[in-house]
Formats: structure tokens, sequence, C-alpha cells
């Protein structure tokens, strides 16, 4: 599931997520871009929280901050539950005014559900067990998705290669890797 759509420009970013059984591995790319212009090339767009769940986000980095700190917040109030906490940060995003405004997505990643959590109030569990955002993630999943079917990899090498082959063809895509497992 790749969540590329018109209303989000993310250029500057690629997030990937692949989970088997209940090992998950999140990585994403250094790259932040405004227009033609490369900002940074070692950014972090991708966090371990204090309750093992991983977390990625791409967009607005102002915005996916804002969101992070929230959707922490729901996964206090829901005791770790992943799957509530994305769905009440994901009302709370569509029913405040200026949280409607923030231009970013998230995934986020347990040993038992992997997450895609938008603006427009999206929810969704891919069925594959792999999800990919950004400007690259289009790349990135069906890279993803290949090494998934036709060989045994472990989820933090189909992320590696994965997003090495979205470097490789996104110009808003750089090889400045961070991943995290668990």
């Amino acid at each position: 599931m790749s969540a590329h759509d018109s209303s989000y420009t993310l250029h500057g970013t690629t997030v990937l997520a692949v989970r088997r059984g209940t090992k998950v591995a999140l990585g994403g790319d250094g790259q932040v871009s405004h227009g033609a212009t490369v900002l940074k090339a070692t950014a972090h767009k991708i966090r371990k929280l204090k309750g093992g769940q991983l977390v990625g986000f791409a967009g607005s980095t102002a915005d996916a901050f804002a969101l992070l700190e929230r959707f922490e917040g729901k996964l206090e109030e829901y005791k770790g539950n992943l799957r509530r906490a994305a769905v009440e940060l994901a009302k709370q995003w569509r029913m405040d005014r200026a949280l409607r405004r923030l231009e970013a997505m998230l995934v986020t990643a347990d040993p038992e559900t992997l997450i895609l959590v938008t603006g427009q109030g999206d929810v969704l569990e891919p069925d594959d067990g792999i999800v990919a955002i950004g400007s690259g993630g289009p790349y990135a999943l069906a890279a993803a998705r290949a090494l998934a079917k036709h060989t045994k990899l472990k989820p933090r090498e189909v992320v590696e290669h994965a997003l090495a082959e979205a470097a490789e063809i996104c110009i808003y895509t750089n090889k400045n890797f961070v991943i995290e497992e668990i």
C-alpha cells in the first residue's frame, strides 16, 4: 500500500516498513529537499518509541513532530495499544481544526501490527505487511513486494534493498538510511 496522492507533495522522503511474522523493520532515507535543492542529507525520519513501537513519518517536519507527539500521547493513554492509538489519532486529526492543516503521514508498527495513518482519517493495515510513504514510496514498495514474494530475506534486508532501489530511481531519495527493527 502506498500513500501517494496529490494532496500530499512529499518530496525528499522515502519511508518503508516490512513485517514478516513478528519481525518488523522500518527504514527511511536521509534526504530533505526543497524544490531542486537538498537541504539535508542525513535526516532521521524513523523513531523507536519508549514502548518499543516504531514510527516513521513523511511530510512537513514540524507537522510530523506535532503528530508524533500526539501519537505518543495516545499510545500512553491506551496503554500501548497501537491500533486504538492510531484510530484515536486519526479521529483527532480529522476533527481538530488546527490538526487538519497538518501535512504529514505516519507509519506505525509493533510486532503484531503495521499501520499507515493519514490526515484524511485513514488507518490502514496492509494485507501483505508492507507499506511505504513519501515521494520514493511507490518505488520502495514495488521493490519490497518483489523481494518479499521471491526471497526469504529478513525484513531488515528487504527494507535495505528496496530503499536502495528507490534511491536509484527517485531524485528525492538518497542512500543515507536509518533502519530500526523490532
